[in-house]
């Protein structure tokens, strides 16, 4: 007997549709697909430099797999620009709202066999706290790398970002070493030409 089709991939699929910074002039466009493979590889980093130097005991291959699941809601409502859905208290909470609600329909689609399996990782209130903390910070950093990149191309639709993101990343460096410990390593490099690249010596 032939299997019911689950609809579960077909909406990952369309993540690469999903266009992120919708409101905002870029010289880069970026999808919610390309987002969530950065913040994983961000997250995975982070996980690793938080247990090598910061005492850390996560597992740096479930933080990436958080990650890639991460933003799987907005295949079905898209993104929302940040200042929209922060306006206000109640706008904030009717999103939260889609959001839980999108990310269980999500979840629905899977084989009810399968969909303890995904639970903890599509539902973000499933989400143990310390991977949230980590997901939550390299989303923040991997919009902080590209606004850098906006601003290195005199995109200063930007401006008003970073000052954001500072003030974000001001608050997680308090309680998150390993933040620092990136930008400190990391986040000047990513904006190197090829040419560049090819002549840093690690």
């Amino acid at each position: 007997m032939k299997n019911k089709q689950s609809t579960f991939l077909a909406w990952i699929y369309r993540m690469p549709l999903i266009k992120r910074w919708a409101l905002m002039h870029c010289v880069k466009p970026e999808n919610v697909a390309e987002h969530s493979h950065l913040v994983a590889v961000i997250s995975h980093l982070l996980t690793v430099i938080k247990n090598k130097k910061f005492n850390g005991d996560l597992s740096p291959e479930r933080a990436a797999t958080l990650a890639l699941y991460h933003e799987c809601s907005e295949s079905r409502h898209q993104d929302l620009n940040h200042n929209t859905k922060y306006h206000n208290p109640e706008i904030t909470r009717e999103f939260k709202r889609l959001e839980a609600m999108a990310e269980q329909e999500c979840l629905e689609t899977l084989p009810e066999e399968f969909r303890q399996d995904f639970e903890g990782l599509v539902v973000q209130s499933k989400v143990d706290p310390a991977y949230r903390s980590i997901i939550k910070a390299a989303d923040v950093l991997s919009a902080y790398v590209k606004t850098l990149d906006e601003l290195h191309f005199s995109n200063n639709e930007f401006a008003h970002v970073k000052e954001n993101l500072d003030k974000k990343l001001a608050v997680l460096i308090k309680t998150m070493p390993e933040v620092n410990y990136f930008l400190e390593t990391f986040s000047d490099s990513c904006l190197a030409t090829l040419d560049k690249l090819s002549n840093i010596k690690t």
